[in-house]
């Protein structure tokens, strides 16, 4: 469903901005060109296809050089409070800000 003029007016007035005519009307056409595009894309068969974890996969092998999510430093919870005003069971102490 392709835009109308009085949808990037409405566009134009929540994002505050203001288009002279032509500004407006060239907005239309880019608009409505990248929804032609993605409706081209939204037609393309890819039951079966795998997704991809990065778009040089299709034509070489990547390896993705993650480490592993281990913990490697100690609980420092006590000499980081240690400076802290108000703290009780671990937890930083706050005035309230809100009522």
């Amino acid at each position: 469903m392709p835009l109308q003029p009085a949808d990037i007016s409405r566009i134009a007035n929540l994002a505050r901005l203001e288009l002279k005519a032509e500004d407006s009307a060239r907005m239309l056409t880019q608009i409505n060109g990248f929804f032609e595009i993605v409706e081209a894309m939204r037609a393309v068969d890819t039951t079966g296809l795998e997704p991809l974890a990065h778009p040089i996969e299709t034509i070489q092998q990547v390896a993705l050089r993650l480490r592993e999510d281990v913990a490697c430093e100690a609980n420092q919870r006590e000499a980081n409070q240690r400076s802290a005003p108000a703290v009780d069971r671990g937890l930083f102490l706050v005035p309230k800000v809100i009522e």
